[in-house]
């Protein structure tokens, strides 16, 4: 996968760790306590779309038209996405865009702040110097935000636990070293050691079903606390698409976060399917 996200920018990957990210900071706002953020892999803040065909050396088709295109004119869209759609409408006309369609897309670290309350927290790494540049320039200045250029995994160590005892991790690499579920899984093993009832929230693309299975078992050795699977599919396992869908592993989940989690992804398998076979999945890999 292509380091930097602009092309994938609102795909349907986007559009699931999105939604959902905002559904676990809504659950963790229930409580009156301020938590700190942390996104490991932030990339550069926000993406224009219309930018989105230019890859890093070639020419790229843009995916946004099948994933947060396809929901911007819906009128039916569930109780649970409703936040999420509000908010990317509301980035976008901001920034100017006066057209029916999207153009400018937040990504993690605008949708996490504009979410984010006066006691709450963001840490935002990027280790890709220009990426950290453009999250630098359009973060940095924002209150209670910090953006540090430093590989992701290695905050865990330096910044747990936090002053506020509570927070969110956000994991979402890039998955261009082929040991990077290796690397997740020792971050969030010593993640749970400094921090055991931190919200972990991994997120990683179903390209081979059996990586992926080897990924959750590794993640089972970890003895983990309550721990949701959910999964979005957009193609069944036939398909020649190289990445049929996408998973989000969460590590205690807020409290009744699966039952909006499971209508949301209903919804989006039908709304963002590409080909028969999509659909979508929550399971509790560990019980609560």
């Amino acid at each position: 996968m292509n380091y930097r996200h602009h092309f994938h920018a609102g795909n349907f990957a986007d559009v699931m760790k999105h939604a959902l990210l905002v559904r676990l900071m809504a659950g963790l706002q229930r409580k009156e306590k301020g938590f700190l953020l942390l996104d490991t892999h932030a990339g550069r803040g926000s993406y224009d779309l219309l930018a989105a065909a230019q890859g890093d050396t070639l020419a790229r088709s843009p995916e946004y038209p099948d994933g947060i295109g396809r929901l911007w004119a819906r009128p039916d869209a569930p109780a649970e996405l409703a936040d999420y759609l509000a908010l990317v409408k509301d980035f976008d006309r901001e920034r100017g865009n006066l057209a029916a369609t999207p153009r400018f897309y937040p990504g993690s670290p605008w949708i996490a702040r504009r979410r984010a309350r006066p006691q709450d927290r963001l840490v935002l790494c990027e280790l890709h110097p220009e990426e950290f540049e453009l999250l630098d320039i359009a973060l940095a200045r924002e209150p209670r935000v910090s953006v540090q250029q430093r590989d992701g995994y290695g905050a865990l160590r330096a910044l747990l636990p936090p002053p506020e005892k509570r927070a969110l991790v956000l994991i979402d690499p890039p998955f261009e070293a082929a040991d990077e579920f290796a690397r997740m899984t020792a971050a969030v093993g010593e993640g749970l050691a400094r921090l055991p009832a931190g919200v972990f929230a991994l997120w990683y693309p179903l390209t081979e079903r059996a990586r992926v299975d080897a990924f959750l078992a590794g993640l089972l050795d970890l003895k983990l606390p309550p721990t949701l699977a959910l999964e979005l599919t957009v193609a069944g396992e036939r398909s020649a698409l190289k990445m049929k869908g996408c998973g989000l592993v969460v590590l205690n989940p807020p409290w009744q976060f699966d039952r909006e989690a499971g209508p949301l992804l209903a919804w989006l398998a039908e709304a963002l399917a590409r080909e028969p076979g999509g659909s979508s999945r929550c399971r509790w890999l560990v019980p609560e």
